[in-house]
């Protein structure tokens, strides 16, 4: 909204009348608020020319152009926004002169050197500003003559003590500064909820109810910035379902930018969507579970013990969102593709289903209980989150975006780039890990588990998976090697094992590959073992099949220092370049070994699963031999 040259008359006569008919018969008010609703208007008479070249001598300023207009058509104003009472007319306007002794700690605060330009411009704002309000609730409004735009209007700060917020709020204008008061006024108007008054409906009202309908039809259709640009104009008047689909977009976006509103019981969304994905914030937060008060009886007597069972599962990695129709088949296949790793295989199912997706209301836009899910919030990547927004679904129709790309490289060489798994890192991953033919990823706890009985835990993200195994573990062996493995599906009739940042180093002489058990069923298996320390790296290779081990070899700092049985020609140091003479030339050998690999079997790890996602994890046999005999090793206790 924008007050045009002239437009002043209208814009405070609607504004006027609207008040008046919000108190409705609201009888406490007083005599002048009995008067202004009477006669429809919150203003004054008319300041003469006269009158402001008066007001422009006694300050010896001129003052700026929405200023001068306003006072042409009101000479000062009543209830301007919900916290000023009373705005300055010719008479009452005067330079604030740092009249609360607030300047010097301000402008000690704004005049730091870290500051941003516009922030340190702040500095004697107190001293120099001219004050507009004449009685509010601690609210100043202040001109600031020295904050002045091209078109040589002053920009207005508001300030108040009771704010959160320590620096006053900047309007580029006078202008701006009231219709945002026309704004605030319409969040906190008597009748704006039907209480105290009548329900509060006028031409505004009804202007910005139509603009969050058509905001809500273009966000159906994939049109999620025009939506948003409609949206944050009527969230500005406190609309209905404003706030809550601006929410929704900009938790797509990845923005954040609106705020997030509690939820409420009486929405439809709030135990399926709202409530799981604050019980996820609060996770991810780190902040205690006590916070979470949507599930004391007392303030939620409905709904408290279902909001416990979501924040419960949302903790311990179990809550499912399960929206019905096609779409939430779908959700069910995505997720059993995602929880073995296949996360590009689960988007493609979602992306498919995306335009069956039906709302559970008129507050509603998209599917937002995904990004609660555990194992399909990984899936949705930024890229695929604006897919969602620009997809056509709820019953409307438009074009299909663009599809945001798989995210998970063919093949293994991914591994040996820097920073695969840890983007922050300059060198290559540290990792182990073995893949097994002709077993699926849920059958290798039998065949490689630590005991007998070993069984999978439920899907964990990385940070998670030391605390669920071992949660009060206090004696390390230097010979006990027992790795916390990830699975998942690795290719075709392919599954995998790995392990990032492995707790043990390699050692040549105690190294006990685990290829021989895992093929015991009759497949193959392949064991790949890369790390770096301190800029040396190794890379270690051992095969099997049925049970036997065919090949292995271990290259160290460019040296093979290891090779048991016949090693394929196309993984031979020389074919590999294993003895290139620095770190970058072996990083680039140990890829090539990884595409060789890749060829050879046929086989693929996911990245977007092992580096962002949650898997199924077990405790594995140890990695290393026992102890021979006279042999000593070192055993940690921590008490």
């Amino acid at each position: 909204m924008e007050i045009q040259h002239g437009d002043w008359l209208n814009f405070l006569t609607q504004w006027s009348e609207e008040w008046a008919d919000s108190l409705g018969h609201v009888e406490e008010l007083s005599p002048d608020d009995v008067a202004a609703r009477r006669g429809r208007w919150l203003g004054t008479a008319p300041a003469t020319e006269a009158d402001i070249t008066e007001m422009e001598d006694r300050l010896g300023r001129a003052m700026p152009p929405s200023y001068r207009e306003f006072l042409r058509v009101s000479n000062g104003w009543s209830h301007a926004g919900a916290f000023v009472w009373k705005l300055a007319g010719t008479r009452e306007a005067h330079w604030h002169d740092d009249a609360m002794g607030l300047g010097e700690d301000f402008d000690e605060y704004w005049a730091e050197e870290d500051n941003s330009e516009e922030v340190r411009a702040q500095v004697g704002l107190w001293s120099r500003a001219l004050q507009l309000d004449v009685e509010s609730d601690m609210t100043f409004v202040l001109l600031d003559p020295q904050d002045v735009g091209p078109d040589g209007e002053w920009a207005v700060r508001v300030w108040a003590s009771w704010r959160a917020n320590g620096d006053p709020e900047r309007y580029p204008s006078f202008a701006a500064f009231m219709i945002a008061m026309h704004q605030e006024f319409h969040t906190h108007a008597p009748g704006r909820d039907g209480e105290d008054g009548p329900a509060f409906v006028n031409s505004t009202t009804r202007a910005q109810d139509a603009a969050v309908v058509r905001a809500r039809a273009a966000a159906l259709r994939g049109r999620h910035e025009e939506a948003a640009a409609l949206l944050a104009e009527a969230q500005k008047y406190g609309r209905p379902y404003a706030h809550e689909l601006l929410e929704q977009i900009a938790q797509l976006e990845g923005s954040r930018g609106y705020g997030v509103l509690p939820p409420h019981p009486d929405n439809p969304r709030f135990l399926s969507e709202q409530l799981p994905l604050k019980a996820a914030d609060l996770l991810n937060s780190g902040r205690p579970a006590e916070d979470w008060h949507y599930s004391d009886p007392k303030i939620f007597p409905d709904t408290a013990r279902a909001a416990a069972d979501i924040q419960r599962a949302v903790r311990e990695g179990t809550y499912r969102y399960r929206p019905g129709g096609v779409f939430g088949e779908a959700v069910h296949e995505a997720r059993e593709q995602a929880r073995w790793g296949d996360t590009d295989a689960a988007w493609q199912i979602l992306r498919a289903a995306i335009p069956s997706w039906e709302p559970l209301g008129p507050g509603h836009i998209a599917p937002m209980g995904l990004l609660a899910d555990p194992l399909l919030a990984p899936v949705l990547t930024v890229e695929r989150r604006l897919e969602i927004l620009r997809t056509p679904r709820g019953g409307e129709s438009g074009p299909a975006p663009a599809p945001a790309g798989d995210r998970n490289p063919d093949g293994l060489s991914w591994l040996a780039l820097p920073g695969a798994l840890r983007p922050w890192q300059t060198s290559a991953s540290d990792y182990r890990m073995i893949l097994v033919e002709g077993v699926a990823p849920d059958e290798l706890p039998a065949l490689l588990g630590s005991e007998p009985g070993t069984v999978l835990s439920p899907p964990l993200r990385q940070w998670d998976v030391t605390r669920h195994h071992r949660p009060d573990q206090h004696v390390f062996s230097s010979y006990d090697d027992k790795p916390l493995l990830s699975v998942g599906r690795a290719g075709p009739d392919w599954s995998f094992a790995f392990e990032q940042d492995p707790s043990a180093r390699f050692n040549t002489e105690r190294c006990l590959s685990p290829a021989p058990a895992a093929s015991a069923g009759g497949g193959r298996a392949i064991v790949i073992w890369h790390e770096w320390h301190q800029d040396t790296p190794l890379f270690h290779v051992s095969a099997a099949e049925g049970g036997t081990l065919r090949y292995a070899f271990t290259v160290s700092a460019g040296t093979l220092n290891a090779t048991v049985g016949d090693v394929p020609a196309e993984l031979t140091s020389p074919a590999l370049g294993f003895d290139a003479p620095d770190a970058d030339g072996q990083a680039a050998a140990a890829a090539r070994a990884l595409d060789a690999i890749t060829l050879l079997h046929g086989v693929t790890v996911p990245r977007l699963a092992l580096t962002e996602g949650r898997l199924h994890t077990f405790e594995s046999l140890s990695w290393s031999r026992p102890p021979g005999p006279g042999e000593t090793y070192v055993t940690i206790s921590i008490s």
